[in-house]
């Protein structure tokens, strides 16, 4: 695959991607057999990655791509990128289960709760039938002990999976895969966040018309007012930045060109 051009947004590497380009990529992966960790960043992550050095050092030695349209405005306004879509991490598990059924790819969840793994696993046997899933677990909220991250890495190796969808909430799903990207021998892991919830049928995605214009946050806000402290905490920095960027790349040094 040829080289793939890239785009920084607060010191962080986002190469500019499509779900094509992403599939085709995943699908080398899985030839090479070497783990691989993606990192689906949006506004918070993102913001958050300013002030968490790890979180960054993470992200950019992952594939970032980006979840949030606010960074698609910000690559297209401020870097002038060609970029079609957003890489959406809930969406992007819909088309890696849907075009690995024919490829043979085998899937493993973790995250989230017993009764909300139980739904999801249903709900993709009925929506994709051919799908191979391989395994799910629904880890305690607590540190796991030696023995049981022993025991957990084990389980998701003896499974054999292609990809590794893990949902424990950002940054501690980024955070857990790149401690055990070592150990856990899966070519291509996610953490997805909220995804497990929206396909189970827990939690109501917002409507098609909010996700095109980048107001899914306002929808998810409304619905869990634990989401308020987040994005009013996180936003308002985005949205100076971003403003600054555009003023320093775009304005000053076209003023400058022409002066």
């Amino acid at each position: 695959m040829k080289a793939i051009k890239s785009v920084d947004i607060f010191g962080i590497r986002f190469p500019i991607l499509d779900y094509e380009l992403t599939l085709q990529l995943f699908q080398e992966w899985i030839a090479s057999g070497q783990a691989h960790q993606v990192c689906i960043a949006n506004v918070h992550t993102t913001v958050a990655c300013l002030t968490d050095h790890e979180l960054r050092d993470i992200s950019n030695n992952a594939l970032s791509t980006m979840d949030g349209l606010p960074l698609v405005w910000y690559a297209k306004l401020v870097h002038q990128a060609s970029i079609k879509t957003r890489v959406c991490g809930p969406d992007l598990m819909l088309k890696c289960l849907d075009h690995g059924q024919q490829l043979g790819w085998r899937h493993f969840f973790l995250g989230g709760k017993d009764e909300v793994l139980t739904d999801l696993v249903a709900n993709i046997h009925k929506r994709y039938p051919q799908a191979e899933l391989v395994g799910w677990h629904s880890p305690p909220f607590r540190p796991l002990s030696a023995e049981e991250d022993h025991q957990l890495v084990d389980l998701i190796n003896a499974a054999r999976p292609d990809f590794l969808w893990v949902g424990l909430g950002a940054p501690k799903q980024e955070k857990w895969i790149a401690a055990h990207l070592d150990r856990v021998h899966v070519p291509v892991q996610l953490g997805v966040g909220a995804a497990f919830d929206f396909h189970s049928g827990h939690i109501k995605r917002a409507p098609l018309w909010m996700q095109k214009s980048g107001l899914e946050w306002c929808y998810r806000m409304a619905k869990d007012r634990r989401l308020v402290k987040r994005y009013f905490s996180t936003n308002p920095v985005f949205l100076l930045r971003f403003t600054w960027d555009f003023l320093q790349i775009r304005v000053l040094k076209r003023s400058a060109v022409t002066s």
